[in-house]
């Protein structure tokens, strides 16, 4: 064997197809492409959603509602769900370190404590917001309350 007798091996290589080539290359006419329209043209792209040209379906259906981007969204603790996390967690302060902690909220959340419930011990609260009877509640309790933006 030499380097001039070297060969691929049988059914391992393919002859390239000749496209738009004329009909003496078997695929001329449409050039495999099926007949004419968007789909044959170069650089087609489908928009998304597409149903074919029937009436799709965002469009379809009616429209109700609004939803306001600069909603804030909170999570929210009541003062009874407090006490019990202060006895499970056993916090000498609420803030959104110790809650992220102890894996109670993700990094970005908002906290909001509600006056549900009661509050024995003083705790100190550094939280986004808080209602006034929440508020009158903790400072009761011998607590302090800080807004944290």
């Amino acid at each position: 064997m030499k380097l001039h007798n070297l060969k691929p091996a049988q059914g391992s290589t393919h002859k390239e197809k000749r496209l738009g080539r004329g009909e003496a290359s078997g695929k001329g006419g449409t050039s495999t492409q099926g007949n004419k329209g968007s789909q044959s043209r170069a650089g087609y792209q489908r928009k998304n959603a597409f149903e074919g040209g029937q009436m799709p379906i965002q469009r379809r259906i009616p429209k109700r509602g609004f939803k306001n981007n600069n909603r804030i969204e909170f999570v929210v603790y009541n003062l009874g769900q407090i006490e019990k996390l202060q006895e499970k967690y056993a916090f000498t302060e609420f803030s959104l370190e110790n809650l992220y902690i102890n894996g109670l909220i993700s990094r970005t959340d908002h906290v909001k404590i509600l006056g549900t419930g009661e509050i024995k011990s003083a705790l100190n609260f550094k939280v986004n917001a808080i209602s006034e009877k929440a508020k009158a509640s903790i400072e009761a309790a011998g607590g302090k309350v800080e807004i944290v933006k």
